[in-house]
């Protein structure tokens, strides 16, 4: 009989221990609308708590443009053979060039055969010359070795890096053709040793 009293308690026990631990345990349910509340009520405080958040919030923010430059003309453009400029000013390391790279048509190629296109001459690793490093065999088109430690780009595929040490791609510069001129519009990517292209 003492047996049956002690197993009955036992249950008695498990049953209010599993229902008190469902009280104090919460579905996915409700741990995400716990969860979502409590967010949104940390991102209010937030935003409340910094002095001139709303005035912030109704500024607008000024976008500067590159300069559009003249840098070529389409119809004086020789096969492989770089013209250098400087974009997007005569700062530091603005040194750029642009090629016509023998009908191999480009990421970012402009002209008939979308073989025109523009690179920085810095190395994206340590700033090393590039200049006289263009190469072309077969349909290859690369940029490089650079001197200092033998980064190789893919001047096909937007400047890509194909072997040394470098882990950025050469900086490429944007094109538009206008009837025979081409222009410089733009850079994608960083050049070397800026914070900003835009700022020398």
């Amino acid at each position: 009989m003492s047996e049956s009293i002690v197993s009955k308690e036992q249950t008695t026990d498990k049953d209010e221990s599993a229902e008190a631990h469902g009280k104090c345990m919460l579905n996915r349910r409700k741990f995400l609308m716990y969860s979502g509340s409590t967010a949104a009520a940390a991102s209010t405080v937030s935003i409340t708590l910094f002095a001139g958040t709303a005035q912030a919030e109704t500024r607008k923010a000024s976008v500067q443009g590159y300069p559009r430059k003249l840098v070529a003309r389409l119809s004086e453009l020789k096969d492989h053979q770089p013209v250098n400029f400087n974009y997007p000013d005569d700062g530091k390391n603005s040194q750029a060039m642009i090629v016509k790279m023998g009908d191999v048509q480009a990421g970012g190629g402009v002209g008939a055969k979308r073989d025109v296109v523009a690179f920085s001459y810095m190395c994206t690793h340590q700033g090393g010359p590039l200049q006289n490093t263009y190469k072309h065999v077969g349909d290859q088109r690369v940029m490089g070795q650079c001197p200092l430690h033998l980064s190789t780009y893919d001047l096909r595929r937007h400047g890509i890096i194909v072997s040394g040490q470098a882990y950025q791609s050469l900086p490429q510069v944007l094109l538009e053709v206008e009837g025979d001129n081409v222009y410089a519009v733009g850079i994608m990517g960083l050049l070397f040793g800026r914070q900003d292209n835009l700022s020398a």
